[in-house]
Order: structure tokens, then C-alpha cells, then sequence
């Protein structure tokens, strides 16, 4: 009698205790950011007690607890426990983060980048990474990743559908320390040890080509972007550009943000950017506030890895007309996620929104259409200015 009554007692302590840790997580003052200048804080609700969830894992703990033969680690248990939850939601973009994957993901988006220096897609569905640029003066590229590589094992486990997004994390890591990558280079398979490490994030690379035509290449659309790429085009100009190619090729996205102040150099004032829709169906139309600084002709290189805040960047300057989009049909992510960090320090990222171009046309699942489709040949091992053939035609169309 008294072992039930004490087992009872046990279970309720049990009950209130993980009560009150899934509580401190979920009920607390959070910061709302698209990783922007536009940040807002809002608190999240309490829950109602009424899903059972805090029941259940109080049953299981209380099993664990006389049938497990180890120690149990309840921040571990507990943080495992949350990351299945919001997986289960089916979304790819709905990530739980730890304290020091969301410490990780803002020093990302703000530029401060650790890790191996790979720009990469990943695929969720086929369970794939593929980089998609090496940075320069990178452990990556001192190792010889090149564009193109496939990732196919991170640390000897195997990429599947089902563990790709915790792989892709795996990658990242601490300062100092290493990551083995087996990589699937056309029929070749190279396995490579990789040191993370702090690396000086540039976003553009530019140069004049002849004929006075101003190139810039955007790396990404993460923290600071917008302002470096302001300080090229000027530039630029002042060394006579009459002309320019923007290059967004393999650009995956970043801050909504930076695209938009982007496009506030190159579109008309009032003219609409972009259109946000939320799960209520409410729309919020983002239209530019300043007068352009760019006046010459341009050009935007787009492939399939363009994506994200590169296809709201390429839809917007192709529905104004404001530039001719060159390249091959973009990667089709239109959907915008919001960065939630709660007060013990971890983190949710959460598809909030959906986008379409100025003329309302659908991006999600579908990319941008180039006017001019134009594609690199498979053969060429190598891309050079000389080689790469969509950006002669852009040479081509900016010197009629």
C-alpha cells in the first residue's frame, strides 16, 4: 500500500516537473526576426494542459526510470523530445534548434560564419546536399570541395530523407574541430577530413568586364549584403560602368531583408516588391520606399540553385522590368520562415509565410522563368568567362 502511494506521489512530482520544464521553454518572452533590422517581440501563449503531451511523458519517464539500466540525461531527453514534435509536422523548413545551433544560426545570418565554408543546397525530400559554391580562403576549399559535390556521408553516416536536415547541421560545428564528408563527384567518391573554422565572410565579388559593363556577384543574402553591394556598384560607376550583370547563380538565399533593400536600388519608388501571404490568408504587400540609385541596363544570371530570397530579388526586377533574368528556371522556394528565440536560449524557425512575385505569380514548388533560358554545357569541366555561356549571352544582350 505504501509502495503505490509512494509511486503515486513520485509520478505527480514527475508530472509537475517536466510540466514545468516544457512550460519554460513554450511560454516564453521571444524575439520575431526574419534575421532582419525589422525585429518585433511577442510572447507566446500558454498552453491548456489539454493534449496530453506532458501526461504521456511523464508516464514514459516514470517507465525509463525503472526499466532503463543507464543514467537518464533529461536536458538531452527533453530537447530530443521537442525537436520529433516540430519535425512531426511535416514542414522542411520547421526546425528546433539547441542554444548552440540557434547561437549558430544567427552568427550565420549576421555574417559571423564557423564552419567549413561551403555554400550548400539541401534537399529534404531526396535526403541530398549538394554545395553549391566554395568560399575563398576556406578549410573547405584548401581541401579541394568544389562546386557540384554531392554529399553523401557526414561523419561516416549515410544521407537518407529522414536524418539530412540533422546532418546538414552535423557539418557546422565548433572552431578547431573536424568534420569527415564523403563526396560523390561524378563517378568519383572522395572522403575528406575538414577543419571548421572563423572565416571573413565576403557577400559580393565584382569586377568591370569590357565594354564598360559592371559585374557583381552575390554570394548570398545574408547580414550586410545590401550596403557591400552598394559599395561596389559605386564603385563601379565612377570607373565608368554603362551597364550591369548581377549574378545570383547558386545563391541559396538569406535575409528577406537584404533583397529587399536590393531591389529599393533598382525599382521605382512605390512600385510593389513583393507579396506575403499568412496561414489567414492576410497579405501584406511590400512596395519600394526610396528612388533608385541604379540607372543603367542590367542583367540577372539565374540557375536552379537560386533560391529563396534570390527569386524574390530575380521575380520582382522581371514582373517591374526592370532587368532581363538569364540562366535556367530557379529552385522554387517561396516560402519565408521566422526565427523564434525562446528564453533558455534555443530556438524555432517557422514557415510563417508565403510569397509571390509583384505580378502575384506562385514561386513555391515552381522557380522563376528566365526571359532568356540559356544552359551551361554539361561537358565542360571547368566554367571560365570564356566557357560559361550565360554569361556571354548577358555580355551579348547588354552590348546591343
Amino acid at each position: 500500500m505504501n509502495s503505490e502511494k509512494s509511486q503515486k506521489i513520485y509520478r505527480i512530482i514527475m508530472l509537475i516537473v517536466i510540466t514545468a520544464l516544457v512550460s519554460s521553454l513554450l511560454t516564453a518572452v521571444v524575439v520575431t526576426e526574419r534575421i532582419t533590422s525589422k525585429s518585433s517581440v511577442e510572447k507566446i501563449a500558454e498552453g491548456d494542459g489539454t493534449t496530453g503531451i506532458e501526461t504521456t511523458l511523464a508516464y514514459i519517464r516514470t517507465l525509463l526510470q525503472e526499466k532503463y539500466i543507464g543514467e537518464l540525461d533529461d536536458e538531452q531527453m527533453l530537447e530530443t523530445a521537442i525537436k520529433g514534435y516540430v519535425a512531426g509536422i511535416g514542414d522542411e523548413y520547421t526546425v528546433y534548434y539547441t542554444k548552440d545551433e540557434m547561437d549558430d544560426q544567427y552568427d550565420a545570418a549576421m555574417g559571423n560564419y564557423v564552419g567549413i565554408g561551403i555554400y550548400m543546397i539541401v534537399n529534404y525530400e531526396e535526403g541530398t546536399i549538394e554545395v553549391v559554391s566554395v568560399m575563398k580562403n576556406s578549410p573547405a576549399l584548401e581541401v579541394g570541395m568544389q562546386a557540384g559535390d554531392m554529399i553523401t556521408k557526414v561523419n561516416g553516416k549515410e544521407l537518407t530523407p529522414d536524418n539530412v536536415g540533422e546532418l546538414s547541421d552535423e557539418i557546422k560545428g565548433e572552431e578547431g574541430t573536424t568534420v569527415n564528408l564523403e563526396i560523390m563527384r561524378g563517378e568519383e567518391t572522395l572522403e575528406l577530413d575538414v577543419e571548421r573554422r572563423r572565416i571573413e565572410v565576403s557577400h559580393i565579388e565584382s569586377e568591370m568586364l569590357d565594354n564598360n559593363i559592371a559585374y557583381i556577384q552575390v554570394l548570398d543574402f545574408d547580414g550586410g549584403t545590401a550596403k557591400e553591394f552598394k559599395e561596389n556598384y559605386e564603385t563601379l560607376k565612377k570607373q565608368g560602368a554603362t551597364s550591369l550583370i548581377i549574378d545570383i547563380r547558386g545563391n541559396g538565399g538569406g535575409v528577406v531583408d537584404e533583397a529587399i533593400d536590393m531591389l529599393e536600388m533598382i525599382c521605382d519608388k512605390d512600385s510593389t516588391l513583393l507579396i506575403e501571404t499568412d496561414k489567414n490568408g492576410n497579405e501584406e504587400v511590400i512596395k519600394a520606399e526610396e528612388n533608385p540609385i541604379i540607372d543603367i541596363p542590367v542583367v540577372v544570371l539565374v540557375n536552379g540553385s537560386s533560391a529563396s530570397a534570390s527569386e524574390i530579388f530575380a521575380g520582382a526586377l522581371k514582373d517591374n522590368n526592370k532587368a532581363t533574368i538569364i540562366g535556367t528556371t530557379t529552385y522554387g522556394k517561396g516560402v519565408i520562415q521566422t526565427l523564434i528565440r525562446l528564453a533558455d536560449g534555443s530556438g524555432i524557425k517557422i514557415t510563417t509565410e508565403e510569397y509571390c512575385t509583384p505580378n502575384r505569380n506562385k514561386i513555391n514548388k515552381v522557380g522563376i522563368e528566365p526571359n532568356i533560358t540559356v544552359e551551361l554545357p554539361e561537358d565542360i569541366k571547368e566554367i571560365t568567362k570564356e566557357n560559361d555561356t550565360q554569361l556571354q549571352r548577358a555580355i551579348e544582350e547588354l552590348s546591343k
